[in-house]
């Protein structure tokens, strides 16, 4: 480790060289390189930690540079995995740092391998199941997670601790499609984001070094109402997580399935885990019928309807009115 490269923050009196010396030797997992995840992981790339896993399902977009902070217009133009993109910005940072970019879906099928060896998850996803999925795979792993959201001008943290509350204690119910405003209706500041994805890097900090001022309440923040306070969250004596160890998500059966994307007219349909498609090959097919771009990470089609289809199998039907649609677009052009 090169003394001069963390000399300021090392200084800090709630850090020190020893402090320095566990982040060094930390592994991380950011699940979402969206407006929270690219501003974590490039907080804690600068910062030191010895190992970023990167995990993200998506492609950068021109309207995502508003507030997703690793990201360019080239990234954009070329329709780059968004953990591909910020893997190789934070390369150019910090070539201290290993970084592993996944270009993956978290579910059930894929949660435990992504978590079980890292030593701190943190939140950077736009959905309430994958963060129910997370919350089991950790309380499964005794493994600390921390939960962030941030939307129009208000967001909130909480660390779910092995001991907890965890995130179930903190939101008992799934909550209904429709019934919470999303970043597509409700908008979203890059101001906020940035303010919760800071506090949730440096409560990782804390965690890594074993500081004892690793906050136990969930906090929240309005920027435009200028208000902010803790609320601490009581663990649910009868909690189906963390007091009767029961994982309805983690177990759920993986086949396949399909989601709108958030404030996208777009819509992912993803096979049954452990999938995989010659890419090179479907390419060849599909130029007969429309233009299409490849490379390592994925197939980008556009004639008659636009999809970009990963290895996995997954792929992003663009301009889907609903999951119907996308899921007939998916059966007569790709047809795994």
């Amino acid at each position: 480790m090169r003394s001069d490269r963390y000399s300021r923050q090392s200084i800090f009196a709630g850090l020190g060289a020893e402090g320095q010396s566990k982040l060094s030797r930390a592994r991380v997992a950011v699940i979402g390189l969206g407006a929270l995840g690219t501003v974590i992981a490039n907080n804690l790339c600068r910062a030191g930690i010895g190992f970023l896993r990167l995990v993200d399902r998506d492609y950068v977009e021109i309207s995502n540079l508003q507030r997703q902070m690793l990201f360019t217009e080239e990234d954009a133009k070329e329709e780059l995995p968004k953990a591909v993109a910020a893997g190789r910005h934070l390369a150019a940072v910090n070539s201290e740092t290993v970084v592993e970019p996944l270009v993956a879906d978290v579910n059930s099928g894929s949660v435990m391998a992504l978590l079980s060896d890292v030593d701190l998850v943190l939140d950077g996803t736009d959905n309430f199941e994958t963060r129910y999925l997370i919350n089991e795979a950790c309380h499964k792993l005794s493994l600390p997670w921390i939960y962030g959201g941030a939307l129009a001008a208000e967001g909130g943290t909480m660390n779910i601790l092995p001991e907890g509350p965890c995130f179930r204690c903190l939101s008992p119910e799934v909550p209904a499609p429709g019934s919470y405003q999303t970043c597509g209706t409700a908008g979203v500041l890059n101001m906020i984001t940035g303010a919760v994805a800071s506090l949730e890097s440096a409560e990782a900090v804390k965690i890594l070094t074993g500081s004892p001022a690793v906050s136990r309440a969930y906090f929240s923040l309005d920027i435009w109402r200028n208000t902010a306070r803790y609320v601490e969250i009581a663990r649910d004596p009868d909690c189906p997580v963390c007091a009767r160890g029961e994982y309805e998500f983690l177990f759920r059966r993986q086949g396949s399935y399909s989601a709108a994307l958030c404030g996208r007219e777009a819509v992912q349909i993803a096979p049954p885990a452990g999938t995989k498609v010659d890419l090179p090959r479907l390419a060849e097919g599909l130029r007969q019928i429309g233009a299409v771009r490849l490379s390592p990470y994925m197939l980008s089609f556009t004639g008659g309807v636009a999809f970009n289809l990963f290895p996995d199998g997954r792929a992003i039907i663009k301009n889907a009115r609903d999951e119907a649609a996308a899921l007939s677009v998916y059966a007569e052009y790709i047809g795994l």
